[in-house]
């Protein structure tokens, strides 16, 4: 990581435009803080790319759009890379968001980013219209930088995949675990989807009960992936439920859109939780023990 964002500061200062994709159904949680800053330092535009949003709520996805429109130097587009009619859009966009080049003589030079497992390797392949980039349904697939051309006029750079070294807020480590941005040896799949559960529960009971078939009313997290363990009938030997087969379920079923359109965070929701992490510092309660604990680290 340490390698990919030291290549992604030095190329930032060759190009003209950011093209930064994110996961529609979480927005913010999946957006880089390190490519923030480095585009920022460099005032270079950006061209915010939601994509999966055929899998996001179409009511938060807007609202996430308008967030984004009303930034500085951002144009924010939803779409789905696995579409071509959408994919085809992209390439007027970035000329609009940087309008000054795209001509033979200043070509328009791009860079794609975004955390690992976001689509963009399949931006890069759909906007080529052949395969110049691995795509697999695993974070960090992409390894290297790629230097590609798209006609003459605009040149793509892609880049691997970007965690940031420490993700402030736990529930965004959740969320991403849950949207598969995180590998799966790095989480315990029945605590992300006690997580995912009891955001459904908040948001979209109906969705559970629409796919596994019992009322939500009055239950938990740790009771969804029980439900759906016996609604199954993923049994261990000996007749205990499984709830490792039902955590992996719920968590496919969410990732495919098998479960319906879901998006784990709203700008409100966002909003929130910022102010709930910042509480302590508002309140005045004293900062002793973060210096302490940051010096045991």
């Amino acid at each position: 990581m340490n390698a990919a964002r030291k290549k992604a500061a030095e190329s930032m200062e060759k190009i003209d435009l950011v093209i930064e994709v994110l996961d529609a159904r979480l927005p913010q949680a999946s957006c880089n803080p390190m490519i923030e800053q480095l585009r920022k330092e460099r005032q270079r535009p950006c061209l915010k790319i939601l994509n999966k949003s055929d899998l996001a709520d179409p009511v938060a996805t807007k609202a996430w759009l308008e967030y984004y429109n009303a930034q500085k130097n951002v144009h924010a587009v939803a779409l789905s890379c696995k579409k071509p009619a959408d994919v085809a859009k992209v390439p007027g966009l970035a000329v609009k968001v940087a309008p000054h080049r795209g001509t033979a003589l200043k070509p328009l030079r791009m860079m794609i980013m975004g955390i690992p497992n976001v689509g963009k390797s399949t931006l890069m392949n759909a906007l080529l219209k052949k395969r110049v980039a691995a795509v697999g349904d695993e974070p960090a697939v992409t390894k290297t930088q790629q230097r590609l051309y798209l006609g003459n006029n605009m040149v793509l750079i892609d880049t691997p995949g970007m965690l940031w070294p420490k993700i402030a807020h736990p529930t965004d480590g959740l969320m991403l675990a849950a949207s598969h941005a995180v590998g799966v040896n790095a989480v315990i799949e029945e605590e992300v989807a006690t997580f995912l559960a009891d955001q459904l529960l908040a948001r979209y009971a109906q969705l559970i009960t629409a796919r596994y078939g019992f009322p939500t009313e009055g239950i938990d997290g740790v009771s969804v992936i029980e439900g759906i363990a016996k609604r199954r009938a993923f049994r261990l030997k000996g007749g205990d439920l499984d709830f490792e087969k039902a955590a992996h379920t719920l968590l496919q079923d969410y990732r495919s859109g098998a479960l319906g359109r879901i998006s784990l965070e709203t700008p409100q929701s966002r909003e929130l939780l910022l102010a709930t992490y910042q509480a302590p510092v508002l309140l005045g309660e004293p900062q002793v023990q973060e210096e302490e604990d940051d010096d045991e680290r």
